[in-house]
This record gives structure tokens, C-alpha cells and sequence, in this order.
């Protein structure tokens, strides 16, 4: 606990101090710029949706569907305790799904710690109102949280889903109005669907896979990326997954978690973790020095 409250503090310290490294500097092409210092845990905000949440996220979903995942057959003792610690070192955003099977195991993290201190996303696959109606009643009683946070149309791949998914979109604009959850978005599988989501204003978030190899994408990074920044331009909370290539890339840590936390189109990216060693080591290899 009091590594956990030393790295929390530090952190704040840097955030507080407006984590400027160096100003008016003359880059390589002879511009200037404000070097910046971002941190796992600096609280930044999602768009416009006034939402706060650790630029790292907690994922839940490594090898996740059918209701479970690599994190949920570790066990409810285990996952909670890693929950729990990732809490204790400045991470407040926890990222699960229901094909995951992670609700339970949030509850239990959530007897722990302050509710309204962590931001819960989760994702529906429902995709009519009446389902996902059903789904956000079922969802509330799992988590045993009055409300959810943020909760996304999961994976998908539809580039016309703004209509097809018309009445699933009415019901979460239904339940954000009577405060059931406090924003709605799309989990994108496809570069059609990323692209809609970045045209729709009813988009609050969006949940995309970008990483610097490509991998598990839904177009190159620099197609992907282009989209995010118009995202980015219209308010929109962006959130980046697939941060390691489904794990391809994790003998290159630092690579693409630099890849991820300079990219000025994503507010936060989300990373399943197994272990706390795995948290401290990503926490430790964040801060990068951007240029903005």
C-alpha cells in the first residue's frame, strides 16, 4: 500500500505540476514546441462527456468471449486483488464486457474501494432496444452499482450500424437520460464502423485497435489513426485496445506503449493485465515525452 500511495503521488505531483518539460524549444525542422509528460495515471477526460478517467485503463477481455476470459479464469480472489491494486496505484477505469463474464468479478472489486471514484465501462452485444433494455437491468444487478459509467455496442463490424442499430442506440440515449449510464458509444471491428462511429454525433466514445504494427486492426495505423483524429476534432472520448497485437508485440513493451500514449487522438488505451508485477511494469514504462 505505501508503494502504491508513493508511485499515486508522484504521479499527482508531475500531473500538478502541469508536467511540462521543457517550452519554446527548436525542433529538428526548426519549430517550436511544449515537450510534454504523460503518465499511466494522469486523469484526463473522455471528449465531452466530462467523465475523468486513468489514461490506462484495466482491461478484462484478453482471449475474452463466450463469457470469459484470461482474466476471469484467474479466479474472483485473484482478480479482485489485482483490481485492487491497480486502484491503489492510480488506475481508476476498469474495462470489461459481458462476453467477458467480468461483471461479478468487478462487483467484488468494487466492496473495496470508493464507487464513485472508478469509472466502469462495459459493452453490450444486444442489438435491439428491448435487449439491450434487458441487458442494462441484468448488467446493474451483476456489478450491484445503481449506474454504469460508459457502456458500448461491443465488436462491431456493420459500417451502417448507426441504422441497423437504431433502436439499440435509442435504448442507451433512454437510459442515459434517466441516468442509468452517464455516456454510450461503439467498440469498432472494422474500418466501416470506425468510420460511422467518427460521423454520428451520438457517439460519446469510442473503443478502437490501434497499435504501430497493425495487427489485429482494422486498417493500417496511419488509416486508423486518421479517422481517430477526426474523432478527436468532434469531441469524442477516444479509448485505444489491442495496445500489445493481442500480445504479439510485448517483446517490444516500450514501442508500442509509446506508440499509444504520444498518439494525441487517444484520450486513454486499455491493457489486460495478469499480474501486478505486469501493472508496475507498464506504469514504469509510462511517462513518454510528447510534442504538442
Amino acid at each position: 500500500m505505501k508503494v502504491g500511495r508513493r508511485h499515486f503521488l508522484q504521479a499527482a505531483a508531475v500531473a500538478g505540476a502541469g508536467a511540462v518539460l521543457s517550452m519554446g524549444e527548436s525542433s529538428a525542422a526548426g519549430q517550436s514546441f511544449v515537450a510534454k509528460k504523460k503518465s499511466a495515471v494522469d486523469r484526463v477526460t473522455l471528449g465531452r462527456t466530462g467523465i475523468q478517467v486513468s489514461r490506462l485503463a484495466m482491461g478484462s477481455g484478453t482471449r475474452g468471449w463466450g463469457h470469459e476470459s484470461d482474466q476471469t479464469r484467474m479466479g474472483p480472489d485473484q482478480l479482485t486483488r489485482l483490481w485492487r491494486y491497480g486502484f491503489d496505484q492510480g488506475l481508476n477505469f476498469w474495462e470489461a464486457a459481458d462476453q467477458y463474464g467480468s461483471h461479478p468479478y468487478i462487483a467484488k472489486g468494487l466492496k473495496e474501494v470508493d464507487r464513485s471514484k472508478v469509472v466502469v465501462l462495459t459493452k453490450t452485444t444486444s442489438e435491439s432496444g428491448q435487449g439491450v433494455r434487458q441487458d442494462l437491468e441484468r448488467f446493474r444487478k451483476e456489478l450491484q452499482s445503481d449506474y454504469i459509467d460508459i457502456v458500448l455496442l461491443h465488436a462491431v463490424e456493420d459500417g451502417k450500424w448507426t441504422e441497423n442499430l437504431k433502436s439499440a442506440m435509442d435504448a442507451l440515449s433512454e437510459a442515459k437520460q434517466k441516468g442509468i449510464i452517464k455516456a454510450h458509444g461503439v467498440s469498432c471491428h472494422s474500418i466501416h464502423a470506425l468510420r460511422a462511429a467518427a460521423d454520428s454525433p451520438w457517439v460519446d466514445v469510442d473503443l478502437a485497435r490501434i497499435n504501430p504494427a497493425g495487427i489485429a486492426m482494422d486498417e493500417r495505423p496511419q488509416v486508423v489513426i486518421g479517422v481517430l483524429e477526426k474523432m478527436k476534432a468532434a469531441g469524442k472520448g477516444v479509448i485505444g485496445m489491442k495496445i500489445f497485437g493481442q500480445g504479439e508485440l510485448s517483446e517490444t513493451p516500450d514501442k508500442a506503449l509509446r506508440h499509444a500514449a504520444q498518439l494525441e487522438c487517444l484520450d486513454a488505451f486499455t491493457i489486460g493485465f495478469m499480474s501486478s508485477k505486469q501493472v508496475d511494469d507498464v506504469i514504469k514504462r509510462i511517462p513518454v515525452v510528447s510534442q504538442a
